[in-house]
């Protein structure tokens, strides 16, 4: 039997599937934050996948809508746009949250997980298709690093649900190309456009599409880097960004403090986004 362990589970045996509607909800990871775009608004790998999923279908006959917004918990993600999406009755949901609550300390990504399920739960009893997403994995990530331990954790977790309800999953754990510091934004906490580009693809061909290049594909090799480079580029991410999040934190504010869905109604792709 020939070995193809290095194929992500949720790659095998898909039956591809053509929807007609699809709402994203969840964070800044699903916003799109670190991904913008030409008038300003980010685009992000649920927007590049929208793209995807729309060119399946006669022009304007694709419906959209983008309920994700950044800094978001589990339970104001589930108070707020799963009961949105319920009504919109898209065909296609993917549900990614829980991030932003595993990395505050003292949480328990056991107690995340069941609040993430009871959400599962709800939204696959009343929509299509739920798409479930996985943590990354962050042992090449700075700041997450030592957070690794609890992201496998609640991975495991999110796996496990998606067996019990059905859902595919969008793997993140096995993208081994995001793990290159070229997919993540300056901020180390979000993709750039390269790597919300390699997760659309990843997504798209979780659902079974043809997609127009291998999300895994490696990058170009790059000149080491001095250990004088490393601590300037460390510097100067304490200084822009390091520093203004523990100032949000430490006045109780969030990054998503008076910002709203950039794409709340379910309407029709009218053309690529980004």
């Amino acid at each position: 039997m020939a070995d193809d362990s290095t194929t992500p589970a949720a790659l095998t045996a898909v039956t591809p599937a053509v929807f007609a509607s699809y709402v994203a909800i969840g964070d800044s990871f699903t916003e799109g934050v670190g991904d913008p775009g030409p008038d300003g608004a980010f685009v992000g790998w649920a927007d590049r996948l929208a793209v995807l999923l729309a060119d399946r279908h006669p022009e304007h006959s694709f419906r959209y809508a983008n309920l994700a917004v950044r800094g978001k918990l589990l339970d104001q993600i589930v108070e707020d746009q799963v009961p949105r999406a319920k009504e919109l009755a898209p065909e296609l949901v993917s549900f990614c949250a829980g991030g932003n609550d595993i990395i505050r300390p003292g949480t328990d990504p056991d107690d995340v997980a069941e609040r993430f399920e009871r959400a599962v739960a709800d939204l696959t009893a009343a929509v299509g298709t739920v798409v479930v997403t996985t943590g990354f994995d962050t042992r090449n990530v700075p700041v997450l690093r030592h957070l690794r331990g609890k992201i496998a954790t609640y991975t495991a977790h999110v796996r496990a649900i998606a067996d019990r309800y059905g859902c595919p999953v969008l793997d993140l754990w096995s993208l081994r190309s995001v793990q290159d510091r070229r997919a993540w934004d300056g901020d180390r906490l979000h993709l750039s456009p390269e790597g919300h580009t390699r997760v659309a693809l990843r997504a798209a061909q979780v659902l079974g599409l043809e997609i127009p290049a291998d999300p895994d594909q490696a990058w170009p090799e790059l000149p080491p880097r001095t250990a004088l480079e490393v601590r300037r580029d460390d510097i100067q991410w304490a200084r822009e960004y390091l520093v203004p999040w523990i100032g949000r934190r430490l006045r109780g504010e969030s990054s998503g403090d008076h910002v709203s869905a950039k794409r709340p109604d379910l309407l029709p792709l009218k053309a690529p986004v980004g």
